[in-house]
């Protein structure tokens, strides 16, 4: 029987898992994940956390960390950096074996330094340093702060997975960074093996806007922004001043397929996955997301490189009322704000956990 998890992967795609536990690392379920269903990489991000952090895998943990004075920030990326690089290494043969093209995992820096760019540099070197694992991104999000910081920090020599992209725009700016650094790694003489991905948020378009648009059009708008943002990408990659650096030995900064669970019952639960087949892109999907489409996934048609038919149906949305660029903006903000919240949510577990 066909595994279409594997029929992604054999088109150029590459699947992450967008999930982290304790228990995920150290049942063997990631293991299998890896063996059974072609997963290469795993994002991790502070609701993920949060939600981990609510059983008792990390109480002795916890505990032992207390006892050494931590306080709840400095302990929670020790118990952050104890995962992903149990992870990481569970991964290392993928990223030896692709050359360091896959097999890499990704730790946020904290969601409230978003809106600045100079705390955001400090706090991507120290955890990268922390962690030390070659194949470990340090995920920064794509604000405006963000992005000025994501540039220093590609200059840097520290992978970036650049999060909370939900446009062409968003991906551009990203994209931007991320070639800034790497021209300027070339002035300077510096290796141009830094790698980046740009994750572009997609379900969250559809539940933002099901409340003001007829039925018709449920569902559509994120697969169509992601359409479009891929044009974008293949068009970057064709243009010359990437080109420049492709021949120096740059490699490209790959997009990344974020938010790809489905939010409303009424549709197929691997609605996103199946319409997001592109070459050469990642998709990261929640366990959930990923159990359903290696049972019952259909792969159809790769997504185009020119956008299909992508801008038409962008208009029939703008002539529902959707202002797409306003939405992007709010829904980025929207982003960081619930990241914020998971952030403190999870620093008083591990206070309340202390008290105890």
């Amino acid at each position: 029987m066909t595994n279409p998890t594997r029929e992604l992967h054999d088109i150029g795609q590459r699947l992450w898992l967008d999930s982290i536990s304790r228990s995920l690392l150290q049942s063997g379920t990631l293991e299998r994940y890896i063996a059974n269903f072609s997963i290469t990489g795993l994002t991790s991000n502070p609701t993920l956390f949060e939600q981990a952090l609510g059983g008792d895998d990390y109480d002795d943990g916890i505990r032992l960390k207390h006892e050494r004075g931590l306080a709840e920030e400095e302990l929670f990326y020790e118990l952050a950096i104890e995962d992903v690089t149990a992870a990481a290494d569970l991964f290392q043969p993928v990223f030896e074996t692709s050359d360091g093209r896959d097999g890499w995992v990704s730790l946020e820096v904290s969601p409230l330094l978003a809106d600045n760019a100079a705390h955001t540099i400090q706090a991507a070197a120290k955890l990268h340093r922390a962690a030390d694992r070659a194949n470990l991104f340090i995920k920064i999000p794509g604000t405006p702060e963000g992005i000025r910081a994501v540039e220093e920090v590609i200059f840097d020599g520290i992978p970036v997975n650049v999060t909370l992209l939900f446009s062409p725009a968003h991906y551009l700016a990203a994209a931007d960074a991320y070639v800034r650094g790497m021209e300027r790694r070339l002035l300077a003489g510096l290796d141009l093996k830094v790698s980046s991905v740009a994750s572009l948020f997609v379900s969250r378009w559809d539940a933002a806007v099901k409340e003001e648009i007829s039925p018709a059009f449920h569902n559509r708008l994120g697969i169509v922004m992601a359409m479009r943002t891929y044009r974008a990408h293949c068009e970057l990659l064709a243009s010359d001043r990437w080109l420049r650096l492709a021949d120096a030995g740059a490699r490209p900064q790959r997009l990344l397929w974020a938010s790809t669970g489905v939010k409303d019952a009424s549709v197929p639960d691997t609605l996103y996955v199946q319409a997001l087949a592109a070459p050469d892109t990642i998709n990261t999907m929640p366990e959930k997301t990923l159990l359903a489409f290696a049972d019952h996934g259909l792969l159809g048609t790769a997504m185009p490189a020119d956008g299909g038919y992508a801008d038409a149906v962008l208009e029939e949305f703008r002539r529902e009322g959707v202002d797409d660029e306003k939405l992007a903006e709010r829904l980025q903000r929207e982003g960081v704000d619930a990241f914020a919240q998971s952030w403190h949510q999870m620093l008083t577990r591990i206070r309340e956990k202390c008290a105890r």
